[in-house]
């Protein structure tokens, strides 16, 4: 593939994660707690707990570590099924024709097909992931350019291994989060997010 489009697709990744799994939840989420619509602003809390392994993403990538592809498909997934997983979320949201739902729905579609290509994007390149980082090609390398611009903007003046770091330790808490979510979690409440 051409360096150049794999750069645009690169880019084009980024940007529409910016808007599909930050801003458009975010106003949605706004929306749900003005609104007081409960199912929406619940299954939007689930979803913020998964996505902030996004986060953890970028920050992985800030100080080009290898695991960084995994996380991202990872992330992908697991958006996603946190998004159409929970029955009884589903049923209240799906119940309802407020304009919130609508939107909601619309976004939740439109977020699933956005991971669904994200995702495949980055199957793609996921063998950079076992490469040694010293052999890889740009192809591998112009993954990391969005995040390293994010995080010379955000945090600028902090070592790019700082903010790796950082990432790291959030990653270890969030899949012990993940593990204890699965062993005990899960198999007591099912599919139902919110037991009352």
């Amino acid at each position: 593939m051409d360096a150049t489009l794999i750069r645009q697709l690169v880019w084009l990744d980024y940007r529409l994660a910016f808007l599909f799994n930050v801003l458009v939840p975010l106003g949605l989420l706004t929306w749900a707690v003005r609104s007081k619509n409960e199912a929406v602003r619940r299954s939007l809390l689930v979803y913020w707990r998964v996505a902030s392994l996004t986060l953890i993403t970028i920050y992985i990538g800030v100080g080009r570590l290898p695991i960084f592809y995994v996380t991202g498909i990872l992330s992908a997934v697991l958006i996603v099924l946190s998004l159409w997983f929970w029955q009884d979320l589903n049923e209240d949201i799906g119940a309802s024709q407020k304009s919130l739902n609508l939107v909601y729905l619309g976004w939740r579609w439109a977020v699933t097909a956005y991971c669904v290509f994200g995702g495949l994007l980055r199957i793609l390149f996921v063998n950079c992931a076992f490469i040694n980082p010293e052999r890889w090609d740009d192809a591998c390398k112009v993954w990391f350019e969005p995040a390293l611009s994010l995080g010379n903007s955000i945090h600028r003046g902090v070592p790019p291994e700082t903010l790796a770091f950082v990432g790291v330790v959030a990653g270890i808490i969030y899949i012990l989060y993940l593990f204890s979510f699965l062993a005990f979690s899960l198999p007591k409440n099912g599919r139902i997010a919110f037991r009352d």
